[in-house]
């Protein structure tokens, strides 16, 4: 069983819905997001999305691709995501999932960033604009030595679709909760649930939803019927208003524990 798997089967236990928080590796510099990334994980975090700077993240609003951007200048690399991960993994057991664009990976290898990637304690890989068609050798690479792939599924997947990306998914599927590109909101889709339900009939797989997602509120509604929410924009926007790295890290704890309370059971 997967790190990602025992952490599901985990919370179902206890009756609780996962909280997955993302940030950007290097923004605004490394030992930052290994201090953020403890103290995310003190907070209730259950997973951690490591997100990998690059240059044109085709699925960030403004807000991460700002966090990219300030990764790169620091000079960031696929490489150095991985030092980070296994400099965290000697201290942290939470699962620790790479968000990332396929580019940095082909240029990589496939056999040689999964061989990586397990050897750090890399948990999983999501790679936006890398679909399973697409993705065959990087996600059996990822597969083949215990690196789950966490596929994506949208408002618009068909049906049909929708049950590949259920077969195929390891860890969970990660549901977009609209068409359009990530940032925080006011409000979650309406239609969101019956959506969820949807994408849950089509799998076995744990259902996480992301995009959007930035209060309280938004996450104990959608804990109602999906196993799982993700944030991401709303911990980069109190990264990049923060002064200096004590507030940061205190801005984002105190966040990460009020998104966890209503997912508590």
């Amino acid at each position: 069983m997967s790190r990602l798997e025992s952490c599901f089967e985990t919370l179902r236990g206890r009756g609780e819905r996962a909280l997955i928080p993302f940030l950007t590796v290097g923004d605004p510099d490394v030992q930052t997001t290994a201090a953020l990334v403890r103290a995310m994980a003190e907070a209730g975090a259950d997973a951690v999305e490591l997100g990998v700077p690059f240059s044109d993240p085709i699925a960030e609003g403004p807000t991460i691709q700002r966090a990219s951007e300030r990764a790169l200048r620091t000079g960031v690399t696929l490489r150095r995501v991985l030092e980070l991960t296994a400099e965290l993994r000697q201290e942290l057991d939470l699962p620790l999932v790479l968000m990332g664009y396929a580019n940095p990976i082909f240029a990589m290898g496939a056999a040689a960033f999964a061989e990586s990637a397990a050897a750090v304690g890399v948990d999983g890989i999501i790679v936006p604009d890398l679909p399973p068609e697409e993705g065959r050798e990087i996600y059996g690479a990822c597969r083949d030595r215990g690196v789950d792939p966490v596929l994506l599924a949208a408002p618009t997947t068909t049906p049909k679709r929708l049950e590949r990306l259920g077969r195929e998914t390891r860890g969970f599927l990660y549901y977009v909760s609209l068409t359009g590109v990530t940032g925080a909101r006011g409000e979650v889709a309406g239609d969101v649930e019956a959506k969820v339900r949807r994408v849950k009939s089509a799998t076995d797989k744990p259902v996480c939803v992301g995009f959007g997602i930035s209060k309280p509120e938004h996450a104990q509604h959608v804990g109602t019927f999906a196993d799982g929410v993700i944030v991401g924009s709303a911990v980069v926007d109190r990264i990049e208003a923060a002064r200096d790295r004590d507030e940061a890290v205190d801005a984002v704890s105190a966040y990460i524990t009020e998104m966890k309370a209503p997912l508590r059971g």
